[in-house]
């Protein structure tokens, strides 16, 4: 005899992959590492205190 297959669990587990894998994919596409986003903030801080020094003169 064929064991009994629970389709609202088959359905839910398919659902619950297919948003893992769009997550992944997401995190490549649009992720940033720590790394970068400390540089990007370190870059922007400099313009903004060299635009403020220059408004002094």
């Amino acid at each position: 005899m064929s064991k009994v297959t629970n389709l609202n669990q088959f359905r839910k587990s398919k659902a619950k992959t297919a948003r893992k894998t769009q997550a992944d994919e997401n995190a490549v596409k649009f992720g940033r590492t720590k790394a970068q986003k400390d540089l990007e903030k370190a870059c922007q801080e400099k313009s903004t205190r060299d635009l403020d020094g220059k408004e002094t003169e």
